[in-house]
């Protein structure tokens, strides 16, 4: 039977991970512009969607080479991929959004889903051309005639295809402020696009952070899924993330058919070209149904934390795990570091282990009836908050979320 989550690939090791533990997956995501890096080493099961990245052209400008023979842009991958689409400056332009010409969008539009579709195997789903939510109204008109121009295309291609809505926040206030939310936008370029589905992902939001303003954030996600849930047709695909706890509430409250989900990296989502450039391992604490930069601070910290749990009990053995694993994947990362010192990538030792632990989580709760999933999660969570009042404090790396319970608090509150 195959699993309703969707990871999401965009490199080599995510391919790996993806082999062994998510081939099981419906569907598989994978970023057109990043796809070569991955099409090989596919497994055979899951179904493809592809998606052409056109929300990279966010704050996107043209590549530009100063005197001293310096780019001016960060999106040097970015800029060599998307310049093969005839009309991506003009769509990226302020201007041009506000006054979309027809035929410029048409081609966009056409050259992005067609070179979507001309991979093999084909791709089960592709992504309508959309650009992120802002906070105006300055965006309405070009995501418009992007969707409508989708419709077209498919109404016209050979391709059978499933076309799935992007609706990307970029700002907190699109989903706090029920003025900002561009529920009815989405709904206006569902239909315009005759999707079959709609993606749904709060670019701006990592929801391990464990800031106060999380409460108010987590509230209005919710919100915009219900009102969206409400305004679309009840056949209509539905998807969130990839988070790390919200899309689980979402899909366990039954307000979207699939969570997207990390592959034991970013368990939040970047937009194209604005991928960061230097980054931490993370390792997951399992018992407490969170990640920690993994460091020699976690590992004394482990260390306490075994002194408060009675021995024998899951939590003690799971953490007495972790600390004899620990220096290896610290070592992994300083010589990463070494070698990287600019891009520094989180080591695959400790993504395996976070993948590892995430599938478990996924489906364990799968395997409980839909109706008493949300309440299984907020057991789940209550349980790792409980666990988490009884240690010691984080190291400071961790910042707002110290508190070794803050994120199953928080996660917890919002389950039902």
């Amino acid at each position: 039977m195959m699993a309703d989550h969707i990871p999401f690939v965009f490199g080599a090791e995510d391919s790996k991970l993806l082999k062994s533990f998510y081939s099981d997956s419906a569907i598989v995501r994978l970023s057109l512009q990043t796809h070569e890096k991955t099409f090989n080493d596919l497994p055979t099961g899951p179904s493809l969607w592809v998606d052409g990245g056109v929300d990279g052209l966010d704050k996107w400008t043209p590549q530009r080479i100063t005197k001293k023979g310096k780019k001016t842009t960060r999106y040097e991958a970015y800029d060599e991929y998307i310049k093969h689409f005839p009309g991506h400056d003009q769509v990226a332009n302020n201007d041009f959004q506000s006054k979309p010409q027809n035929d410029v969008v048409k081609g966009f539009v056409e050259s992005i889903l067609n070179k979507c579709c001309e991979l093999s195997p084909k791709p089960a789903w592709v992504s309508v051309p959309q650009l992120p939510m802002v906070s105006d109204a300055s965006r309405n008109k070009i995501n418009r005639a992007l969707a409508r121009n989708a419709a077209e295309w498919k109404r016209t291609s050979n391709y059978n295809v499933k076309l799935l809505l992007p609706v990307i926040f970029t700002h907190s206030k699109q989903v706090n402020l029920k003025t900002q939310r561009k529920g009815e936008l989405a709904k206006e370029c569902y239909e315009l696009a005759r999707a079959h589905g709609v993606w749904v992902v709060d670019s701006t939001l990592n929801d391990q952070e464990g800031s106060g303003s999380l409460d108010k954030r987590f509230q209005g996600l919710i919100k915009f899924h219900q009102e969206l849930a409400e305004a679309l047709p009840s056949d209509a695909i539905k998807i969130a993330g990839p988070y790390w706890g919200m899309n689980l509430i979402l899909w366990a409250r039954g307000l979207i058919h699939f969570p997207a989900v990390g592959l034991g990296g970013a368990y939040r989502y970047y937009v194209p070209g604005l991928t960061p450039t230097a980054g931490v391992g993370r390792i997951a604490l399992s018992p407490l149904r969170r990640l920690a930069i993994a460091s020699p601070g976690l590992s004394g910290w482990l260390g306490q934390a075994l002194t408060k749990i009675i021995k024998g009990e899951p939590a003690y053995m799971e953490f007495g795990e972790l600390s004899r694993s620990l220096p290896r994947i610290i070592k992994e990362l300083e010589e990463l570091s070494r070698s990287l010192p600019r891009i520094q990538l989180a080591p695959l030792g400790s993504k395996t282990q976070v993948a590892r632990f995430y599938k478990s989580r996924l489906d364990g709760l799968a395997s409980v009836p839909v109706s008493g999933r949300a309440l299984a999660l907020f057991q789940d969570f209550s349980k790792a908050f409980v666990l988490g009042r009884s240690l010691p404090t984080l190291p400071t790396a961790e910042n707002t979320a110290r508190r070794p319970e803050r994120v199953a608090q928080q996660l917890m509150l919002n389950c039902l």
